[in-house]
């Protein structure tokens, strides 16, 4: 599962909690990026991690800046082998 979000103050909103502690995540990627003007990943994906399964399988996440093109979006999306997870 591909998971975006916006950081605020480094932190991913509550909603996202509220949606990854809604579903069963167990054995599953996990693919998060971020969109932030200036602020970092921050703190963001260790704290989600410890709403989920402990079996999910956590992919390094992305911070996307306002000045982010479509095709580096594309190029890091092909990166990702989406069809190994």
């Amino acid at each position: 599962m591909i998971l975006g979000y916006p950081i605020w103050h480094g932190q991913a909103p509550k909603i996202i909690y509220t949606f990854l502690e809604t579903y069963d995540f167990s054995d599953k990627a996990i693919i998060p990026f971020c969109t932030s003007h200036s602020s970092g990943v921050g703190s963001s994906v260790s704290n989600l991690k410890s709403v989920v399964s402990s079996s999910a399988k956590w992919v390094e996440a992305k911070r996307f800046g306002q000045d982010t093109s479509n095709l580096s979006i594309e190029k890091w999306i092909e990166s990702l082998s989406i069809y190994e997870y």
